[in-house]
C-alpha cells in the first residue's frame, strides 16, 4: 500500500505540472487570438492543429498511443479556440445526432452549439454571421452522398469546406427495460433501424412495433420517456437523455462511416496533404466531361471523387462535383481552374486538410 501512496502522491505532482503548463500554454494562446482578432484572421487553422498533431505523434514512443493523443489535445485546440475567441457552431440538429457528434468531437465540449432543422438552415445561418462554422455530411460509404449538401454548396458559393472529418457510425440499443422480451416499441430513425435488421432478428426483436421518427435523437427521447420502449440511436443520443445502452455497434455493417464537413467564410493556407473540391459545369455536347477529365490528367492531378448533380429549374442538365489532391494554390491546381479557353466553368467549394 506504501507504494501504491508514493505513486499516487506523483502523479498528483504531474497533474499540478500538467496544469501549470496547460495554463501557461493558454496565455501564449490569448495573445495569439488578441493579434489575429487584430488582423481578421481565421481562430480555426485546421493545417496548424494537424501539424501539431504530427510532430508529437512522430516523437511519442511509449504508453501514450497515436488515437490518446489525437483524443487528448482536439480537446486541448477546442479549449484554445474558446480562449482566443468563442465561436458558435452550427449543426444538423437536434442535439444528440451524428452531426452533433462530429461537431463535437472536433469543436469540444465547450463549443457553443446551435442545432438546426435542415443542412440549408446551418447554410443560411452562415451566410447571415449568426455562427461561424457548421457542421453537416456530404456522404456515407453506404447511402451515397447527400444531396442538399452538394446543392447548397453550389448555392451558397461565400461559404466554404474548412475541412472535414470522417466518423464511424455505430447504432446502439438504447432502453430501460432490462430485458429485451419487456420491450413494446422501438423507436428509430427509418434509416438506422435498416441498417440494424440483422440485430433485430437474433434478438427476437423484427416482431416489435417500430415507430419511425425524424432522428435518432428524437427516437432517444422517447425511450427516456417510456420505460417499456427502446431506441436505436447514436451513444451521443442516448447519454443525452440518460437512457442505458442495453447493446453497442449494433448496425449490420460495421464499416458504416459517414464524411462530415466543417463550412466557414475563410481559405486555409496550404498543409501537408490537401485535398480541393469544386463543381464542375462541362459542355453539353458529346465528349465534354471526358475534356474535362483530360485536363485533370495533363495537369497529373488525382481525382479522388466524381458526383453528378442535377440543376434545379433545369431538365436533364447536370453538374459534376469533384474531389482531389492538392491545395488551390498549387501551380497544376491554378492551370486546371483558370486555364484559359477552357470549356467548363468552375465554382471552388474549398481546399482543406485531408483526413482519409
Amino acid at each position: 500500500m506504501h507504494k501504491i501512496s508514493e505513486y499516487r502522491r506523483k502523479i498528483d505532482e504531474i497533474d499540478d505540472e500538467i496544469l501549470r503548463l496547460l495554463n501557461e500554454r493558454m496565455g501564449f494562446v490569448k495573445e495569439i487570438g488578441i493579434l489575429k482578432h487584430a488582423s481578421g484572421a481565421s481562430i480555426y487553422r485546421p493545417e496548424r492543429e494537424k501539424e501539431i498533431l504530427d510532430r508529437l505523434k512522430r516523437q511519442n514512443n511509449s504508453f501514450v498511443k497515436s488515437g490518446a493523443i489525437e483524443a487528448i489535445y482536439s480537446e486541448i485546440f477546442a479549449v484554445s479556440r474558446n480562449i482566443e475567441l468563442p465561436e458558435k457552431i452550427a449543426f444538423l440538429g437536434p442535439e444528440g445526432t451524428y452531426s452533433h457528434q462530429a461537431a463535437k468531437s472536433r469543436f469540444g465540449a465547450q463549443g457553443v452549439y446551435l442545432a438546426l432543422s435542415s443542412i440549408e438552415a446551418v447554410f443560411e445561418v452562415l451566410r447571415n454571421k449568426e455562427a461561424k462554422y457548421g457542421v453537416v455530411p456530404i456522404e456515407n460509404n453506404t447511402e451515397g452522398a447527400v444531396g442538399i449538401t452538394l446543392d447548397c454548396l453550389g448555392k451558397y458559393q461565400d461559404i466554404k469546406i474548412a475541412a472535414e472529418i470522417y466518423m464511424d457510425i455505430h447504432h446502439s440499443f438504447a432502453t430501460f427495460a432490462e430485458d429485451v422480451k419487456d420491450i413494446k416499441r422501438i423507436y428509430s430513425h427509418p434509416q438506422g433501424y435498416n441498417q440494424c435488421r440483422q440485430f433485430l432478428e437474433t434478438h427476437m426483436l423484427s416482431g416489435v412495433e417500430f415507430i419511425p421518427v425524424e432522428s435518432t435523437a428524437q427516437a432517444a427521447h422517447m425511450a427516456s420517456i417510456e420505460k417499456s420502449a427502446a431506441a436505436v440511436c447514436s451513444h451521443i443520443a442516448a447519454k443525452l437523455y440518460n437512457v442505458p445502452i442495453l447493446f453497442e455497434k449494433i448496425e449490420d455493417n460495421l464499416a458504416n462511416r459517414t464524411r462530415f464537413i466543417i463550412l466557414s467564410d475563410f481559405k486555409n493556407a496550404k498543409g501537408t496533404k490537401n485535398k480541393t473540391s469544386i463543381l464542375a459545369k462541362t459542355q453539353d455536347k458529346p465528349g465534354g466531361l471526358l475534356s474535362l477529365l483530360q485536363i485533370f490528367n495533363d495537369a497529373k492531378i488525382n481525382l479522388t471523387k466524381l458526383e453528378s448533380r442535377p440543376i434545379k429549374g433545369r431538365e436533364f442538365k447536370r453538374v459534376f462535383y469533384l474531389d482531389f489532391e492538392g491545395h488551390i494554390d498549387d501551380e497544376n491546381v491554378q492551370s486546371v481552374l483558370n486555364g484559359k479557353g477552357k470549356s467548363y466553368d468552375i465554382i471552388w467549394l474549398g481546399s482543406y486538410i485531408s483526413e482519409d
